[in-house]
């Protein structure tokens, strides 16, 4: 081997040790990155455990209502009717989004979107959804499990025209989860359309594609969070039919409802 090649070889053995430490430290940085998750430990200051004997109702309903007042009032929660659904179709892959909660009563849970949307395909080949709530600084999260049905048009249509107009507009420009080439392409329909409804006292119509979806549960499970990670879950589900209830286990509520403790 010459001199000349000699360094060659050298300096190529130097730039591939080089490029293998770069590999190994980026792989240490990593490895720190995944336990610096690891050690994300809060703690939540709960003066007190989330009793059954705290229960407003022994339903459902009364309880969430209880809950969302407060996250509602609480001046650190900047939308505490934002909601996770999720949805799975036929091919068995469960998807999850933000949405927010437009209504809510003894009967259910209710959002709005597009009926082309990929969450309404979804709920057409399976009408079975779950929504979290998670109140952040309150520690607190409802999860809701059941069916869902389609509001009327009727029900659609009044909640269609009580949103701003801004809104109105912007359901029936967007395509949901359809291709588009650039967010002009948006841009130019919005516009055309705010001219052509530039008259306030002109009505804007509902797009067929555009309603409402009702979650009928048949389970809500209310969490509470506690530093020693002997977390409260207090959860509410229908009674099966001919179901024989552990009296020191399950508690008979209200409206068919049961609920029981979970352990955390």
């Amino acid at each position: 081997m010459t001199s000349f090649s000699l360094r060659i070889w050298r300096t190529t053995s130097a730039v591939a040790r080089i490029t293998e430490i770069s590999r190994s430290f980026g792989v240490l940085a990593a490895m720190l990155r995944k336990e610096d998750v690891a050690s994300m430990r809060r703690n939540y200051e709960m003066p007190e455990g989330f009793d059954e004997s705290h229960l407003v109702a022994k339903e459902p309903f009364m309880q969430f209502d209880a809950w969302f007042r407060e996250a509602s009032k609480s001046p650190d929660i900047g939308e505490a009717n934002a909601m996770i659904l999720s949805t799975c179709g036929r091919d068995c892959r469960p998807t999850a989004r933000v949405v927010l909660l437009k209504g809510y009563d003894d009967t259910g849970f209710t959002f709005f979107t597009n009926y082309n949307s990929s969450k309404a395909g979804q709920l057409k080949e399976n009408p079975y959804a779950s929504l979290l709530f998670y109140w952040d600084p309150l520690h607190r999260q409802v999860r809701v499990e059941g069916r869902v049905e389609k509001l009327s048009q009727k029900e659609s249509e009044v909640y269609f025209h009580s949103r701003p107009r801004s809104s109105q507009i912007g359901a029936i420009v967007s395509n949901q989860s359809s291709v588009i080439a650039n967010r002009k392409v948006l841009e130019v329909k919005d516009n055309k359309l705010k001219e052509e409804y530039a008259d306030e006292q002109k009505l804007i119509p509902k797009p067929d594609h555009w309603g409402g979806f009702k979650v009928i549960p048949d389970k809500v499970e209310f969490w509470q969070g506690q530093s020693s990670r002997l977390h409260d879950r207090i959860v509410f589900r229908k009674q099966e039919a001919n179901e024989i209830l552990d009296e020191n286990l399950t508690k008979k509520g209200a409206d068919g409802w049961v609920y029981e403790r979970l352990s955390p």
